[in-house]
């Protein structure tokens, strides 16, 4: 926003510096009354009980106002059951009723407060003259509170509410800026009566604002953060009060007489106004006065006088509390006529006008602090206490205070709705929502994941540093399993989805059924807060749950956007029904049946989700896709394994998920990536197709296979226009080198220099504090897929897409490797990469030391490829050992074999020898292939101290099956236990 005010004044106030924290309500109201003791006969219980009970009347008012923990009452009848019951029991709260012809209850209550100083006591009251002139005779040091008892339940709950604001308003004002009404009134009478008034009105006012709230839960913590209510009985206790606070304070309800210093004023409610107008001239107080003439003290614009005699008087303080201490709608007047320009009600509707807002309205009610008065009655206070900061005289123009309190709300709702599972509103959902769900079960595991995801992003403020690299959630939607149980059983599909019918034919009668009508109407919500494709996933209970890897088992399709809106809704609900016919597919009962779970058992949610990206001519894609592990079981160079490891690609994920060759990086070692560390290995070990949703493709039928609408294409369709410039490298095949940067002409290598190398944006920086986070959170290694969009050299943005925990296809080891008795093993090694366990190989493969010549590394190249070529035939795995690197293109350093040769190889070993001392290798000429087929890869130097182990001597002594010069192959009729522990980086292939 272009701005003319002075650079202090908007440094103040700049909203993309203000990070909004979220309100903790759950930490206010910490201190509640669950105990009332009740000191009455049993004849002033019954009159209190008005033919019911107490309880069953204080619990239906509570309920009825939203109110949790309605406390429970004992009643007894004596000083001596009291005490007895005190000494037993536990209570927050004690109500004496007393019998007004013996002073018991008042020796009783000074008791109380010699033995249990912390609980208060109040002393209930029938009203009447004699009763008010024998109170003044007796010693009340031990009463906190004197009331009136009229004949109103709604009072016990007054009582009960005004010990609570007493007990918690310090605290909750100093955690949070919970806002204060003070009431300034010593008629017992009188507050006996406003008390309950007030509270009942603030209540249910509360009640109403909470229904902001995203859900059911967040409603009921909204209440607590509703207005404390003070009651001060004399001219000390309101200036007590005001002085501690004043500056959380919507407004003052004063009477006009009352005590100071002991001595009976009857203009003290004057002079207390006076004093606070002196410390704030804008805040709102009410007077109230049995004497109608002292309406003429009252003058100001922030004043109102009630007649405590007039008829209406409950109806005139509703109204004056109402108009005047920011409860209600919120009533734009012109400062001129004092006419009603237009009312707001909540804060979409002032998001939407505020820029409706005439300059001079804007600047009376700016001045009068209203905008915050509004936000604070309801309970919104980081937005209240910035609006309450800006001194709207500093401002050059109305033009700033209106684009400052937009970006205020924007930024407060999209904090609001980050990291909560709102419940789907069709009036609330709008481009500033972030997840909804529709219906009541289960959100299944991705749906979970995702929610988790921002709890995290919202929690972990670390994450968004740079203003130019925000990181987040695509906009989401759920729809939760109920609505899967409900469309599988009014269409009658579980005949046909649990029968041995072909895919095809599951997936014809899916898509003939129909979803529920009511969906229709908030699918077109959806798409009027979404400006791109829309992404179907399956979000199944069993998929990402923590240990089973269900992931990518079912069906993920993509719609692209048109603006027939009815088409959309056909797209969309044909997604949604091959989703659900997914879970039923032949690959999917399968896997079922080989995880142990049952079919029945499985109920799916579908996650809809924004597509990441961009629009470039008919396709849509992301700059960058990924996936990142906290834990890397491959670490070569200087990495560690608790560095995590990342995969990226350019496009769509679904080249990654699909097992091609991304680029394989640790955030902590961006600088140094193996497949860009030789012109050889970047020309042959980088990307060179990627994926796009074809935009194109609304006219195609939907398919079992859910990719029929993405392009696989290559590199050069990307050249014309999109982020390919961002991310490529140009080869220059004149001077044989990569040039780093996007350059015409020369093959374009996918090297993400401009991002990993040279910070066009911190990628690496966030995916470790991502990775960091998660697996703190999750309490073990996670897996988290991710996209970027990038609209600019200057900025992008990183979208969270999923988080599961790391579940691994094999066995994990978790035993200490080190302490297995070396004799006990072929190979022991304390370099290991890889990880789990497997047990179903026979066979041990190795070159044979003594025989070995560096000349000869060619031969036993081809006869390794042949005996592989048997393996594969058969099925089954082996052991490699061999000296030097393997695959070197160097026959001297190595035996230089290709990845087909040897791809049967379960373990493959480097194993040094005294004469042939080779740097190891550590995999890295098969890298891809060691990391996409689970391979480990063990180093072991035998002749050197602690270094390793290699027992040829024993596999010399076992029958071989096959043997030349060079190599020898043995075969155990037992199989060979592969234990690998990939976070110490130990293996061990023990002996059959």
């Amino acid at each position: 926003m272009k701005l003319k005010t002075p650079r202090s004044v908007i440094k103040a106030h700049d909203i993309s510096q203000l990070r909004f924290r979220d309100t903790p309500f759950v930490k206010l109201m910490n201190k509640r009354i669950y105990n009332i003791l009740m000191v009455a006969s049993r004849y002033d219980m019954f009159i209190l009980e008005d033919d019911g009970r107490v309880d069953e009347q204080i619990f239906n008012e509570y309920t009825s106002l939203n109110l949790r923990y309605p406390p429970r009452f004992t009643q007894v009848g004596s000083n001596k059951e009291a005490l007895a019951e005190l000494k037993q029991n536990h209570y927050e709260l004690i109500i004496c009723m007393p019998n007004m012809d013996s002073s018991d209850t008042f020796d009783l209550a000074k008791q109380i407060k010699a033995r249990y100083s912390g609980i208060p006591v109040v002393l209930l009251t029938p009203f009447s003259k004699a009763v008010t002139q024998s109170l003044s005779r007796e010693d009340l040091s031990g009463i906190d509170y004197v009331f009136s008892w009229l004949g109103d339940t709604d009072l016990l709950l007054a009582i009960i509410k005004v010990v609570e604001d007493r007990m918690n308003v310090e605290h909750d004002v100093k955690t949070v800026g919970v806002q204060t009404i003070m009431l300034v009134e010593d008629s017992v009478r009188f507050y006996s009566s406003a008390l309950p008034l007030l509270y009942k009105f603030v209540l249910s006012e509360s009640k109403e604002f909470s229904k902001e709230a995203l859900n059911d839960h967040l409603r009921m913590l909204r209440m607590r953060g509703r207005p404390k209510i003070l009651l001060a009985r004399n001219y000390e206790e309101a200036v007590a009060y005001y002085s501690k606070y004043g500056d959380n304070m919507l407004g003052v309800i004063s009477d006009m007489s009352f005590n100071v210093n002991g001595e009976k004023d009857r203009l003290a409610g004057k002079r207390l106004g006076e004093w606070i107008r002196e410390k704030d001239i804008y805040i709102p107080i009410i007077y109230t006065s049995s004497e109608s003439e002292n309406s003429k003290y009252i003058n100001g614009d922030n004043a109102v006088f009630i007649d405590k005699n007039s008829k209406t008087f409950p109806q005139d303080l509703r109204r004056a509390i109402k108009d005047n201490l920011g409860f209600g709608d919120f009533i734009i007047t012109d400062p001129k006529t004092k006419e009603e320009i237009f009312r707001i009600k909540n804060l979409k509707e002032l998001q939407m006008n505020i820029r409706n807002i005439p300059d001079d309205a804007l600047y009376e009610h700016l001045s009068r602090n209203h905008f915050s008065r509004f936000f604070y009655s309801r309970a919104m206070f980081p937005v209240a206490e910035m609006l309450k900061k800006i001194d709207v005289s500093e401002y050059a123009s109305m033009n700033d205070a209106r684009e400052l309190i937009y970006a205020t709300i924007v930024q407060y709702r999209k904090m609001k709705n980050t990291g909560v599972v709102a419940v789907f509103e069709k009036d609330r959902f709008d481009q500033y929502s972030n997840f909804a769900r529709i219906g009541e079960g289960s959100l299944g595991g991705k749906g979970r994941g995702l929610a988790f995801i921002g709890y995290m992003v919202k929690t972990h403020l670390e994450l968004n540093n740079n203003q130019n690299f925000p990181v987040t959630t695509p906009k989401t939607v759920v729809l939760c399993t109920d609505i899967f149980d409900e469309f599988m059983e009014a269409n009658d599909l579980y005949p046909v989805a649990l029968s041995e019918r072909c895919d095809e034919d599951i997936l014809k009668h899916f898509l003939a059924a129909k979803l529920p009508k009511r969906l229709v109407s908030d699918f077109l919500v959806f798409f009027e807060a979404i400006e791109g494709p829309i992404a179907i996933r399956s979000s199944s209970l069993l998929e990402d749950s923590q240990y089973q890897p269900f992931a990518g088992i079912y069906s993920t399709y993509m719609i692209p956007y048109v603006n027939d809106k009815y088409e959309m809704v056909r797209l969309l609900s044909n997604a949604i029904k091959a989703v659900y016919a997914s879970v039923f597919y032949k690959d999917s009962k399968a896997y079922m049946v080989a995880t142990q779970n049952l079919i029945d058992q499985e109920k799916m949610a579908i996650v809809l989700q924004e597509v990441v990206g961009s629009q470039y001519g008919k396709l849509y894609y992301p700059a960058i896709s990924g996936v990142a592990r906290s834990i890397n079981y491959y670490p070569i160079g200087d990495e560690k394994t608790e560095d995590g490891i990342v995969d990226l690609a350019f496009g769509l994920g679904k080249y990654i998920v699909d097992g091609n060759m991304g680029l394989r990086f640790s955030p902590l070692h961006a600088s140094r990536i193996l497949q860009l560390s030789s012109l050889d290995l970047a020309l042959r070990d980088t990307q060179t197709q990627f994926y796009a949703l074809d935009l194109d493709s609304v006219s195609k039928d939907f398919t079992i296979d859910d990719g029929f609408n993405l392009l696989k294409l290559r590199l050069r369709e990307a050249e014309k226009e999109g982020p390919l410039r961002y991310v490529a490298s140009t080869y220059d095949p004149q001077d044989q080198i990569v040039r780093e940067g996007f350059y015409e002409g020369g093959r374009k290598i996918v090297s993400f220099a401009n991002i990993l190398q040279h910070d066009m944006f911190p990628l690496s920086d966030v995916l470790d504090k991502l990775l960091k986070a998660g697996q703190k959170e999750m309490g073990r290694p996670v897996e988290i897929e991710f996209a970027v969009d990038i609209s600019s050299p200057q900025f992008a943005s990183f979208y969270v897409l999923q988080i599961r925990p790391v579940v691994d296809s094999k066995e994990v080891v978790h035993e200490s490797l080190e302490e297995t008795p070396v004799n006990e093993t072929v190979l022991f090694s304390r370099n290991a990469l890889g990880n789990g366990m497997s047990s179903d190989v026979y066979d041990v493969v190795y070159v044979k030391s003594d025989a070995f010549n560096a000349a000869k590394n060619q031969l036993i190249a081809r006869e390794i490829e042949k005996m592989n070529s048997e393996f594969v035939a058969a099925g089954t795995n082996y052991v490699l050992v061999g000296p030097g690197r393997w695959g070197s293109s160097d026959p001297w350093l190595g035996i230089p074999v290709k990845w087909p040769h040897i791809s049967q190889a379960r373990v493959i070993v480097e194993s040094g020898m005294e004469n042939y001392r080779i740097e190891p290798s550590q995999g890295t000429h098969f890298f891809q292939n060691l990391t996409s087929f689970g391979v480990g890869y063990f180093t072991v130097n035998p002749f050197l101290e602690n270094d390793g182990f290699f027992d040829e001597p024993f596999l010399n002594e076992q029958p071989a099956v096959f043997e030349t010069d060079y190599i020898r192959r043995v075969h155990f009729d037992k199989p060979l236990c592969i234990k690998i522990n990939g976070k110490k980086r130990v293996g061990v292939v023990l002996k059959p």
